[in-house]
């Protein structure tokens, strides 16, 4: 019994993944570069460590920012990124310059806007 409890006192005092912030994709029909990225980039995004810190959440470029989130400025083109963090606009990323720019563009906001580290992970879709 002794054990079970240290088993379990170790699992709740374990440090929880943190969640550094919220990237929101904002988007339009017929946009060739948001279709390019949806296909090279959103199946593997949720697996990689940028995906862990930042869960994605997409919204059409009509439409008004997800309830309880504020873009500094109107987003005027598609794809574009917006790194959110307690509602309020924390950078943006307008355009989608390819996969293996990405990566590492949203990697550098990552790092100079939240808690995390690219040296702690490999990055890039990792």
């Amino acid at each position: 019994m002794p054990m079970r409890r240290a088993l379990l006192a170790a699992a709740l005092l374990a440090p929880l993944p943190a969640q550094a912030a919220d990237l929101v994709m904002v988007e339009q029909p017929g946009c060739t570069y948001c279709e390019a990225w949806m296909r090279e980039v959103a199946p593997e995004y949720p697996k990689t460590d940028e995906g862990r810190a930042a869960p994605l959440t997409t919204v059409r470029l009509r439409d008004a920012p997800p309830e309880g989130m504020t873009f500094d400025r109107p987003v005027v083109f598609t794809p574009t990124f917006v790194l959110v963090e307690d509602g309020e606009e924390l950078a943006r990323l307008e355009g989608y310059p390819g996969e293996d720019f990405f990566w590492g563009l949203l990697g550098q906001m990552l790092a100079e806007h939240t808690d995390y580290d690219p040296e702690s992970t490999e990055g890039g879709g990792t």
